[in-house]
């Protein structure tokens, strides 16, 4: 039976990501850092190849796709750009910490948005719907590998809804420049909206050639389950 599969990519390190700021919607560029590590993933491990190439609109995710697919024309997909973290944009966890709205995000997201923001409900819809138009038109088109250049909340979302085995939002944490690799076959898509997630993106980094990032991606799967308020 036909499979489609789909390569969700986070864009690389920012000067932003670096400091732990909340950058949701601003459009920063990819930091000095961020870019060699990118090109060292590249000639060092095996990103799958693309019919397809789409990006969020931010420079950050368009620049990453660029780098990894320079031969393929990169498409832009405004509905998978970062939720919009309106104030509270540019600012740290520490930054934050005496503000009571942003204690009460901590401790359920779901109830509580940020003043000039985008609500979890408004941005998980947004990001599933451009989701499932996505996998209608591969389908249909017969594309066999898309590639999607995105943000970690925008995959989170992804997998969480739809990914199996299936795992919570802040299990599916993923460092910069990585992702994961997810199958979908068209009977059980159509039947329960759910696809596998058979790989790591790059598909040949292991925990034993690649220890430090996984060690880092431990710090950030603890850090996110607290900034996007699923610290259960």
């Amino acid at each position: 039976m036909k499979s489609y599969q789909i390569h969700l990519i986070r864009h690389g390190l920012t000067e932003a990501n670096s400091d732990g700021k909340y950058i949701g919607a601003t459009d920063v560029e990819l930091s000095d850092e961020g870019i060699k590590r990118l090109h060292k993933l590249k000639d060092n491990f095996s990103y799958p190849k693309a019919d397809k190439v789409f990006s969020s609109p931010l420079v950050r995710c368009t620049h990453t796709a660029k780098i990894l697919y320079p031969e393929n024309e990169i498409l832009i997909e405004k509905n998978f750009a970062e939720c919009n973290f309106g104030e509270w944009e540019g600012k740290s966890a520490v930054d934050l910490k005496d503000n009571k709205e942003f204690a009460k995000w901590l401790n359920n997201s779901g109830e509580v948005t940020p003043k000039g923001g985008e609500s979890l409900k408004d941005f998980t819809q947004r990001v599933l719907v451009a989701f499932e138009k996505l996998v209608e038109n591969a389908v249909k088109s017969g594309y066999k590998d898309t590639v999607i250049v995105t943000h970690g909340g925008v995959i989170m979302t992804i997998l969480a809804a739809y990914g199996v085995p299936r795992a919570k939002f802040y299990d599916w944490v993923v460092n910069n420049g990585c992702g994961y690799s997810i199958r979908i076959m068209p009977s059980l898509w159509m039947r329960q909206k759910v696809c596998e997630v058979y790989s790591k993106v790059p598909n040949d980094l292991t925990r034993e050639n690649d220890e430090e990032s996984m060690y880092i991606l431990d710090l950030v799967r603890e850090a996110s389950n607290t900034a996007y308020g699923y610290n259960k």
